[in-house]
């Protein structure tokens, strides 16, 4: 049900976010905190989510930081502890964050006190879907992300994911934008601190297409593709942490 209504939630949203003179918000670097109240994610529940993060950041001791909007949000328990259960790994996934929401929490919440070795990010479809940005707008701030994260934790490997698929059809312009602003976000990998991996194909048919199955509203999720993706995370941050 939550997933249904983020779905039709989205082209609400869009409207919105529409500025008076007909412009779109731009949220690609512009820096701020959750200022819009979504029917499945309140500004109050945003900020308790970002507190408890805070609360988990301070306290330290994270070894692989999981950075995203809900998808990253989502990971079912079992799945999660079951891929990842041997790793110090924290969630830091909130639901309907941009790449501007993700720059404020990186700038804040003690942030700055985590040492990860390791940071797993997803971000930017709710560029497009909550913000209407192109993919060229889309990757400055995918770009802005990874230049904070390099700055933050210059130690650490980043594991940059690329927008997973979106649509139920491979030419819907929602699904041609996703791939063409990951040809974009391959270019940030240098194979020495960020390695882009595209995860994407595991969730398709053979025709392209998307199952039910795999993504009830073509956005998020079941807990069996989670269980895909993690079979596929799981071998990629080991050799990382190594």
């Amino acid at each position: 049900m939550r997933m249904k209504m983020m779905a039709s939630a989205v082209l609400l949203c869009v409207a919105t976010l529409a500025q008076a003179d007909g412009q779109v918000r731009q949220c690609a670097t512009t820096v701020e905190p959750r200022s819009v109240e979504y029917p499945w994610m309140s500004i109050a529940r945003w900020q308790q989510m970002h507190r408890e993060q805070a609360a988990l950041a301070a306290r330290g001791n994270i070894d692989v930081l999981f950075l995203g909007d809900s998808i990253t949000e989502g990971w079912p328990k079992a799945e999660w502890d079951s891929h990842f259960g041997r790793f110090k790994a924290a969630n830091f996934g909130i639901g309907g964050d941009h790449t501007g929401n993700m720059l404020w929490r990186l700038q804040n919440g003690a942030m700055d006190k985590l040492r990860p070795k390791v940071v797993v990010l997803l971000i930017g479809t709710n560029n497009f879907g909550l913000c209407g940005e192109s993919p060229a707008q889309v990757y400055t701030g995918i770009q802005s992300v990874v230049a904070s994260l390099r700055q933050l934790y210059p130690d650490a490997k980043i594991l940059l994911n690329a927008v997973l698929p979106v649509e139920q059809q491979p030419d819907h312009p929602r699904r041609t934008n996703v791939a063409a602003l990951n040809r974009q976000v391959a270019t940030l990998d240098d194979g020495k601190r960020v390695f882009y991996r595209d995860y994407g194909p595991i969730f398709l048919q053979p025709d392209g297409t998307i199952s039910p199955q795999t993504m009830p509203d073509f956005l998020h999720l079941t807990p069996g593709a989670y269980r895909s993706w993690g079979d596929a995370l799981q071998p990629d941050i080991a050799r990382l942490l190594n």
